[in-house]
């Protein structure tokens, strides 16, 4: 059996092999397209909204999603910084 940290090298190993030799936007095409697949039915469930429309909320969908895993993540720090 080995250690975490022989797991860990080898895990390191194994994904520098593989972005050097891939294209790294092909390895993150099905997340990222998935990605916006969630926020679009998020804001369209339906599937009503001319495709431009959806996009467009989609987007804004996005952005208020991760703006508020940021504002999470800030307030996470400044609670382990005062602890």
């Amino acid at each position: 059996m080995s250690t975490p940290e022989q797991r860990s090298r080898a895990a390191k190993v194994a994904i520098y092999s593989r972005l050097a030799t891939a294209d790294r936007k092909q390895m993150t095409a099905a997340a990222n397209r998935a990605n916006r697949d969630r926020f679009e039915r998020q804001v369209d469930p339906e599937g009503v909204l001319e495709p431009g429309e959806r996009a467009r909320r989609a987007e804004y969908a996005r952005k208020a999603y991760f703006t508020a895993l940021a504002a999470k993540s800030a307030e996470a720090r400044a609670r382990r910084r005062a602890a």
